[in-house]
């Protein structure tokens, strides 16, 4: 959610509740200047988000360094 900083002012106690089930970022002149989230994610949904990224066939930390070290 986008809100402007006077919105905010405003109604702060309403959007500091919201913020506990989204961010909400706080416009001024049309620039963000703050962004107003949960302090305590839920560390479920984040791990959940990044099923997928990585590759299906694991490296292995040798593997990795002598990647690394072949491209220098």
């Amino acid at each position: 959610m986008t809100i402007t900083a006077t919105q905010f002012k405003a109604n702060i106690g309403k959007y500091l509740d919201l913020a506990a089930s989204e961010d909400i970022l706080v416009t001024k002149n049309g620039r963000a200047i703050a962004k107003i989230s949960d302090p305590a994610p839920d560390k479920q949904a984040i791990l959940d988000s990044l099923v997928g990224i990585t590759s299906e066939n694991p490296v292995t930390l040798d593997e990795a360094r002598a990647e690394r070290l072949a491209r220098q």
